[in-house]
């Protein structure tokens, strides 16, 4: 199971991924803003947000699987759709489907492995949230293929292929059955076991400035290496793929660092790290300056994920696991989903400094908030 929905994991991130170094070209083949595709892509990312929470407590009432193989699905014909996108419209239903999908596949995922690893939850889930590198750094390639022999449009049908022959083999291997139950939903329950106190609190607003940057920096990278720093098309999607290749090292080792250690204070210190590493960067003025300031952000960044994952899991019931974890990682999520539409607009109306600027701030409120609450023990 950790084999089969880590592949799945990548494979989804994968096509995910290559709307991030394609963008300018779809920019010009749709003739849009980047405001315009900030807000796509917001729009992709508040589907997502918004389907955590019930995928999550859905998946604690009936089964796993019972969500996993219609997310799964779900994320085949929308990537199908993005294959055959000739215009804004069909672009962005296509961005909705496949935020559906993801959010329908992303909490069950994670709460059964949850289930299958309690004492290594950490080093599970840093497994696993390495396939968002995996599949990082396989959209590069696609991309520089794609951009170089195809349409932008071509790469997303082969990601299609592999996510039906990976709700496949779940199928398969998978030994839960299919339970469809009760449909309401406890969001006041899960809401007041999510704030019961400080430490949760700063916990959620530190985590949610995390996912803001992430949103901003992950969509617009490509093309601000393009635009701000001279950087070709297929040097900006080199250079996009060292952010997953660091982050495959960094996400396994920060997720077993976090079961022997404390996990706040490690995401502190990564938090901090990334943005000190960002804010060079900015003020980066040559290419092998930018490559190690890009290599040393994702060390830093690439921490957050499996942490935070686990640190909500740490304070959630048994029973009631992917409900906290989905109702988390919507507010997460929803955070994440502003940073592409922040950006777009503030290049738009100002540049990329001030835009990459505002992250940095993100990131050093985010690592503040979370070493108050360890130091004071909240």
């Amino acid at each position: 199971m950790l084999l089969v929905v880590s592949l799945g994991w990548a494979a989804l991130q994968t096509g995910r991924f290559l709307l991030s170094p394609l963008l300018p070209t779809i920019i010009a083949d749709l003739q849009i803003t980047e405001a315009t595709a900030g807000v796509a892509l917001a729009l992709f990312q508040g589907v997502y947000a918004l389907s955590q929470y019930p995928g999550g407590e859905y998946s604690d009432r009936w089964t796993r699987a019972t969500l996993i193989v219609p997310g799964l699905l779900v994320l085949v014909v929308g990537f199908v759709a993005f294959g055959f996108a000739w215009s804004l419209p069909a672009f962005v239903a296509a961005a909705a489907v496949v935020g559906l999908g993801k959010g329908l596949f992303a909490i069950p995922s994670r709460a059964l492995l949850s289930d299958l690893f309690v004492r290594r939850r950490g080093r599970a889930l840093g497994v696993y949230a390495a396939g968002t590198d995996v599949g990082g750094l396989l959209s590069s390639g696609l991309a520089v293929l794609a951009l170089g022999y195809a349409t932008w449009r071509t790469p997303f049908f082969p990601v299609a292929a592999v996510l039906a022959a990976v709700t496949v083999l779940y199928v398969l291997w998978s030994r839960e059955g299919y339970r469809v139950g009760d449909a309401s939903l406890d969001v006041g329950g899960t809401a007041r076991r999510l704030v019961t106190s400080p430490q949760q609190r700063g916990t959620l607003l530190a985590f949610s400035l995390f996912y803001f940057m992430v949103g901003g920096f992950i969509n617009f990278l490509p093309t601000y290496l393009a635009v701000s720093k001279g950087f070709s098309q297929g040097l900006a999607s080199a250079t996009f793929a060292i952010v997953f290749a660091v982050g495959l090292a960094v996400k396994p080792v920060a997720g077993g660092l976090g079961d022997r250690f404390s996990r706040r204070g490690i995401a502190v210190v990564g938090i901090g790290f990334a943005a000190l590493s960002l804010g060079a960067l900015v003020a980066a003025g040559s290419k092998p300056v930018v490559w190690v300031a890009v290599g040393l952000t994702a060390v830093g960044y690439k921490t957050g994920f499996p942490l935070a994952d686990a640190i909500i899991m740490d304070d959630a019931p048994d029973g009631g696991m992917g409900a906290d974890l989905g109702a988390a990682r919507a507010l997460f999520l929803g955070a994440n989903a502003l940073g592409p539409a922040y950006v777009g607009v503030v290049v738009t109306y100002a540049n990329y400094a001030a835009a990459f600027g505002g992250l940095v701030v993100c990131l050093v409120v985010a690592a503040a908030i979370l070493l108050y609450g360890e130091r004071n023990g909240e």
